[in-house]
């Protein structure tokens, strides 16, 4: 079979004006970046906002690296319900750069369930990264300029919290010292960078409903403290309006496709540990007021993105989801069984057992905390088993869990029928979606219930850091925020290493801060990284360009 990007330069695209026809988009409100790619005006949403589509998410078990192909199930469910006459839209995170060019790869799909332009929405696509780069680093200059020119807010240069940006994995900026050189080159101090989808911009950008509320959201970012601990901001810096200035198109939805012509929005790409892992409220809007269906995923698996998405975007952008698909793959849970990524070709349905509680945990969290109705989808990998398939689907059916195949990647739209056809039947029940803490709750409070009600675990332990630091920002009017709690993907617990469905265990929390315009607070577990590295064997070794400008390497 072809590659993926050997599949995306093979199908021939429709002009995105016939995309914007499919969708409703008239041509007023359109903003052409080229053929394939336009921007959609924030007029439209003010005039079709009284139409709501039914809203799909789409989650994971937790990730391996055996894959799950939520990404790749969300887009062939669109191009699923498109073949059954349906009228839906996609709406997708975009990807970032770190991971295209290190581990992970891109975030358009894969097989023949993908999202196109393939290549230019993994590089640079309508350059939104590279504003909210801007934007980050703006405020970042400003701070320090203030600092130089005599300091009249009394910013203690050792405790600004702001970091500079760039969207690349570069673990040698992670920390640094910089104003070196004298004293006209600035005021020496320690500093750092976070990747982009890491700054709290983009938190912002992705939590934002209109110009006026990103400058809003904007001011209120705190970039440090006084010499005597009073948060400083970005609108006591006056940096609002300038940021605002370099981010008035990045704020805009993107429109694409699928390889199929279904209408896809493109928007914002928040780090699902850092931050909550999901496109935009805009774009969601959107694509719930153009499409009777509107098909989205959060990052991760269910307990990082399914939560941060209900408990925090759901919460703040005043959204119900109608269902939820959790994507789970046989070789996946057979490594949440134990067994080595190396010995997953060959059958052992023993592994296939012990790895299930993985995906029934995730499964009774919607089903129980958040109380929406589900469906699992078996992303279908050539490796599988008639034997493994049949079990997987025996165990889930015999716990009364909807279960269904998958064969997207390789057949498209055309893979996921039947997934199609449950997630119809879903949506037309009535739910009664529910959060998994009260908001009003304290700081300590909503943290314990993520634990024990998603995670699964015992309590949370807290470092002297943590503790001071919840007293601090309780006092200081944030404890009614919703929580983000950063840890590891790859476990229900903060260590890595517990793989299925551990319990019993406590979490350790290590520090404690508030993305204050974002209007969340960030809680930190583990090693948790805002800037990655590079693997030894990079993905960028493999990506080429010929003499006719053909990119070659993706994935």
């Amino acid at each position: 079979m072809k590659s993926d990007i050997e599949i995306a330069q093979s199908t021939k695209l429709k002009h995105i004006r016939e995309i914007a026809d499919v969708a409703g988009i008239p041509e007023e409100y359109l903003e052409y970046y080229g053929k394939y790619k336009a921007k959609i005006n924030l007029e439209l949403l003010k005039k079709t906002k009284s139409k709501k589509g039914k809203l799909v998410l789409v989650t994971a078990i937790n990730p391996t690296p055996a894959g799950e192909g939520k990404t790749t199930t969300t887009i062939g469910l669109a191009d699923s319900l498109k073949n059954l006459n349906k009228n839906v839209v996609v709406a997708l995170r975009e990807p970032s750069l770190g991971p295209v060019f290190g581990v992970k790869g891109g975030a358009t799909g894969g097989g023949y369930a993908q999202v196109a332009p393939m290549e230019d929405i993994n590089l640079h696509f309508t350059g939104d990264f590279h504003a909210i780069s801007s934007a980050n680093n703006l405020l970042a200059a400003m701070i320090d300029n203030h600092i130089f020119q005599g300091n009249t807010l009394q910013i203690d240069p050792s405790k600004i919290t702001w970091k500079r940006a760039v969207d690349m994995n570069d673990r040698q900026l992670r920390n640094i010292e910089d104003g070196l050189g004298g004293n006209k080159n600035g005021i020496p101090r320690k500093d750092g960078f976070d990747i982009t989808v890491a700054s709290e911009i983009m938190a912002i950008l992705c939590l934002s409903t209109s110009i006026s509320d990103l400058k809003n959201r904007l001011s209120k970012i705190i970039i440090g403290y006084t010499y005597d601990n009073k948060p400083i901001t970005a609108g006591d810096l006056k940096a609002q309006g300038a940021m605002t200035a370099l981010l008035k198109d990045a704020i805009k939805p993107n429109l694409v496709q699928t390889l199929e012509g279904t209408p896809a929005i493109i928007h914002g790409g928040p780090f699902a540990n850092i931050a909550h892992g999901c496109n935009s409220i805009i774009a969601t809007k959107m694509a719930m007021s153009l499409g009777d269906y509107a098909i989205t995923e959060a990052g991760f698996g269910a307990d990082l993105g399914a939560e941060k998405f209900l408990d925090i975007k759901c919460r703040l952008g005043n959204l119900k989801p109608s269902c939820v698909v959790i994507v789970a793959t046989i070789r996946a849970l057979k490594m949440h069984g134990g067994i080595s990524k190396d010995n997953l070709e060959s059958e052992n349905l023993d592994a296939l057992k012990k790895g299930l509680p993985n995906l029934l945990r995730h499964i009774s969290n919607i089903t129980k905390v958040y109380k929406l109705p589900a469906v699992v989808a078996i992303n279908k990998f050539t490796t599988d088993t008639e034997n493994e398939i049949n079990l997987l689907i025996k165990e889930c059916k015999s716990l009364g869990v909807n279960v269904v195949l998958s064969s997207v990647w390789e057949n498209g739209g055309n893979g996921g029928i039947e997934l199609a056809n449950e997630v119809i039947k879903l949506c037309e029940k009535e739910n009664d979606f529910s959060f998994s803490y009260d908001i009003n709750l304290s700081i300590k409070e909503k943290i314990n219930a993520v634990i024990t009600k998603i995670y699964g675990g015992k309590s949370a332990v807290y470092t002297d850091t943590a503790e001071n630091e919840i007293v601090k920002l309780e006092q200081l009017g944030f404890g009614s925020l919703p929580i983000c709690i950063a840890k590891t993907q790859y476990s229900f617990s903060d260590d890595a290493t517990k793989l299925g469905a551990p319990t019993d265990f406590t979490v350790t929390i290590r520090n404690v801060k508030v993305s204050s315009g974002a209007g969340f607070i960030v809680v930190l577990t583990g090693n948790i990284l805002t800037m990655p590295g590079l693997p030894k064997i990079p993905a960028a070794e493999n990506i080429d360009i010929d003499e006719n400008g053909v990119i070659t390497g993706l994935f």
